[in-house]
């Protein structure tokens, strides 16, 4: 590779990890969070099918953020919502779909790692 490539390249990996910084920042607080499942919030994991079959949040249910939204029309717009993903990116980009929806009770947990036990 010659330097220019490899500056390109680095250049590219930096606005990609900042730009994954800000989607992650959209993250609610742990303490938000265990308050809103407290209160009866429906947990939505927007993570691929077979991501949740393998592990997933007790009563969460599974909208995978490709498919959100053709089926928000199954979430109730007036209770609140928590997302969830792996690792917070999809939580993030969720939460902007519904928001924009006019969901107006909705919060982003992060990933799994980020649930409350």
């Amino acid at each position: 590779m010659d330097n220019n490539t490899v500056l390109y390249v680095a250049i590219a990996a930096f606005v990609a990890f900042l730009l994954f910084q800000k989607l992650r920042s959209r993250k609610a607080p742990q303490a938000l969070v265990r308050e809103k499942i407290a209160a009866g919030a429906k947990i939505i994991d927007v993570r691929t099918p077979s991501e949740f079959s393998g592990s997933s949040y007790p009563k969460a249910k599974n909208f995978p953020l490709d498919s959100l939204a053709a089926r928000m029309g199954d979430l109730p717009k007036g209770k609140p919502l928590v997302l969830y993903c792996a690792s917070g990116a999809r939580s993030a980009q969720a939460l902007r779909l519904l928001k924009k929806a006019g969901f107006a009770d909705v919060i982003s947990a992060g990933g799994l790692a980020d649930m409350p036990m």
